[in-house]
């Protein structure tokens, strides 16, 4: 329709669309803002609320008792091995001090020095006794640390069964509120759509119209960018069948416009030619014409030929002569382009209509 517009026209429609497209992004960021904090209607879930909560502080004190006593036994465990590598490494040394004695004694068979390997071998038993007790000591703090580590063990096995229980409903929780979330969401955008629908259906080319279209692409952007995405799954059965219900409610509406418009047309194609002028707007004629197609059937039409004067397929007028100086021109056209003159009645039928 841009080339039937004057060319201030043309500006201002410009203006105005951008006015429109302005006002539905003040639009969408107000409907983003409320969207976005519908969520907080509703209070934040914990794993805490869904726990036992005496059981839970028992378990948990539990296991950080054992996590001390095992850390107290770690530590232990690190004295009694050096305690114990020290008793060790001293009854080694021992031995083998007392072994070279015994190699000295066996070569020199001095029998007064049978007292002093009695002593030193009682000295070696002792050593070795020391060593022993120092293993025993070991293994105790080996065996503490297994206890501590086993029983904490326990508790957080105890302990993650009963979280595991509280997960699973906090995730169903989780799945209630967010249906709730999502029908707040719906509540909100549902009437949006309506009422959009309604305003294309009866104002889109109203006086008002670019509120008209802001407010429709804003109530597209709501539903389909706000809502949508935030649609329950449920294994994707909720989204194909809505999916499944909004295509046939667009396809159903499809059919019946174009039935419709087609039933319209032949109604109007059946209309005397004076008649169906009467029904048509001047910017729209021109619109239909200036993309080669007849005003009336809309159907394709060589209007560059300059010999088709009527369209071929409902045979409405499309050219006529001038009633002042025959010059050709257009059927629709409220002036002749020759002479100036208002058009009149011509060769090809009545003058231009009224503008729509």
């Amino acid at each position: 329709m841009g080339k039937a517009l004057r060319l201030s026209e043309k500006w201002f429609r410009r203006g105005l669309w951008l006015v429109a497209l302005v006002f539905a992004g003040f639009l969408i960021g107000l409907g983003g803002t409320i969207v976005g904090d519908l969520p907080k209607v509703e209070r934040p879930l914990q794993l805490d609320d869904f726990l036992d909560s005496g059981a839970a502080r028992e378990l948990r004190g539990q296991i950080q008792q054992a996590q001390q006593a095992e850390q107290e036994a770690q530590n232990a465990l690190e004295q009694a091995r050096l305690q114990h590598a020290r008793a060790r490494s001293t009854t080694l040394a021992e031995r083998e001090t007392f072994a070279n004695w015994l190699a000295t004694r066996s070569a020199t068979q001095r029998t007064e020095q049978d007292p002093e390997v009695i002593a030193r071998t009682r000295a070696l038993d002792g050593l070795k006794a020391a060593e022993l007790k120092a293993q025993q000591a070991v293994q105790a703090q080996d065996q503490a640390l297994l206890d501590a580590r086993q029983g904490a063990q326990a508790a957080r096995q105890r302990l993650g069964e009963l979280e595991q229980g509280a997960r699973e409903r906090l995730h169903a929780e989780q799945r209630r509120v967010e249906l709730r979330v999502f029908l707040y969401r719906l509540a909100l955008t549902l009437p949006l759509l309506a009422v959009a629908g309604w305003l294309f259906a009866k104002k889109r080319q109203g006086t008002w119209w670019p509120f008209v279209w802001g407010f429709i692409f804003f109530a597209l952007f709501a539903f389909f960018v706000e809502l949508v995405p935030y649609l329950p799954s449920y294994g994707g059965y909720v989204r194909y069948i809505v999916g499944i219900a909004l295509t046939a409610l667009v396809g159903r509406y499809a059919i019946v416009a174009l039935n419709r418009y087609l039933e319209r047309q032949k109604r109007a194609e059946a209309m005397p030619d004076r008649q169906r002028r009467q029904g048509l707007g001047y910017d729209v004629a021109l619109a239909r014409l200036a993309k080669n197609v007849c005003p009336g059937c809309e159907r394709p039409v060589d209007l560059k030929d300059g010999k088709t004067d009527f369209c071929p397929h409902c045979g409405m007028g499309l050219f006529d002569h001038c009633g002042h100086c025959t010059a050709r021109k257009s059927a629709f056209a409220r002036f002749c382009q020759a002479c100036g003159q208002a058009a009149g009645r011509g060769a090809g039928g009545d003058g231009a209509p009224e503008a729509g």
